[in-house]
């Protein structure tokens, strides 16, 4: 578009940028010039020349809305009564898969879920699980919440047991895999003194 406007049309532009929106503004130089342009094709032009209309599109501080004042109504039977829920509540203690693979159980409203087989051990063992431990499923299958099955681990051993692919389809031979980190990190640990 800058090869197409003529030096007077240029200066058309640039005097009536102020206070004009693009649609308005391309109206305009259309008309007086009998020009074609699309609005984007000034809003563009504008850009690469610098030009600004001064309008960003915000109320300015003590703006008074057209509406102050006015009641319409005809919203309040829409809104949610008082003890409302939605059709897709789900009560405390629904068991829930969610997208991470993992069972999850509504503990509160609103809204609080906890993993499933956290709970269980939580539960069985009368304390949260430690700070720097995970728990994993000792066969891989997460939907055995067998007590046998969860198995507790560090940080550290879950390192190695991911490194070394020690976490088997089988719980015991996840907890001989265990067995295996620990030895492999006391190796670790001599080597380094």
């Amino acid at each position: 578009m800058a090869r197409l406007l003529t030096p007077e049309q240029d200066q058309f532009l640039s005097d009536h940028v102020k206070g004009l929106g693009n649609a308005e503004l391309t109206a305009i130089l259309n008309e007086n010039f009998g020009l074609t342009l699309t609005r984007q094709q000034v809003k563009t032009y504008k850009k690469n020349h610098g030009l600004s209309s001064g309008l960003t599109g915000h109320y300015k501080k003590g703006h008074v809305p057209a509406n102050k004042g006015t009641h319409n109504g005809g919203w309040e039977p829409t809104q949610f009564k008082k003890g409302h829920q939605p059709a897709n509540y789900m009560p405390v203690g629904t068991e829930k898969m969610k997208s991470d693979g993992y069972m999850y159980i509504k503990i509160a409203d609103p809204g609080k879920w906890r993993q499933k087989h956290r709970l269980i051990w939580e539960k069985a063992n009368g304390r949260p699980i430690p700070k720097g431990h995970k728990l994993i499923f000792g066969d891989g299958d997460r939907l055995n919440f067998d007590l046998n099955n969860l198995i507790l681990v560090t940080d550290k051993q879950m390192a190695i047991l991911n490194r070394k692919g020690l976490i088997r389809n089988n719980a015991e031979l996840t907890q001989t895999g265990i067995v295996l980190a620990d030895l492999f990190s006391k190796m670790h640990e001599r080597k380094r003194k």
